[in-house]
């Protein structure tokens, strides 16, 4: 049997069981999920924590298969994750991690520090770089369209 063949089996038994378990959510409902009930919804936690390790390492699987095969594709990629390190290090070195009073965090017993505030600006300042490429592209994309026509 094809590897395709069986996730696409896969695939369809979680997404039925997926569908009778959200019936059976939306049957007990909120107040007596509140109450503490928990024996409806813990199980379906860990069917949903199994459905993500399953399509992480699907992905994983059939992801590292395309690259062995195609070996232009494993360049183009390899380049394209080493250009989103480089953001993400341009965004490490921007971010200064001091542009925030972290006693009011520290007051409320949260364990924020510089080495926290600098990788939460660290990642904004990613977001918005690869924003900012993102409508630079589409934009590109546009006028090129607009003077090929």
């Amino acid at each position: 049997m094809n590897i395709v063949k069986i996730m696409r089996i896969i695939v369809a038994v979680v997404g039925v069981l997926a569908a009778i378990f959200l019936v059976r959510i939306i049957g007990v409902g909120d107040d007596e999920i509140k109450a503490g009930q928990d024996s409806v919804v813990q199980p379906l936690m860990y069917m949903a924590y199994v459905a993500l390790i399953l399509t992480i390492a699907a992905v994983l699987l059939f992801t590292v298969i395309n690259l062995v095969k195609k070996p232009a594709v494993l360049k183009q990629t390899l380049i394209n994750v080493g250009l989103f390190a480089v953001v993400v290090v341009i965004g490490y070195v921007m971010s200064s991690g001091t542009d925030l009073d972290l006693k009011p965090f520290v007051s409320k017993g949260l364990d924020v520090t510089e080495s926290t505030s600098k990788y939460v600006g660290m990642g904004l300042i990613t977001f918005y770089i690869l924003t900012a490429i993102a409508i630079l592209a589409m934009i590109y994309t546009g006028v090129k369209k607009l003077f090929n026509n």
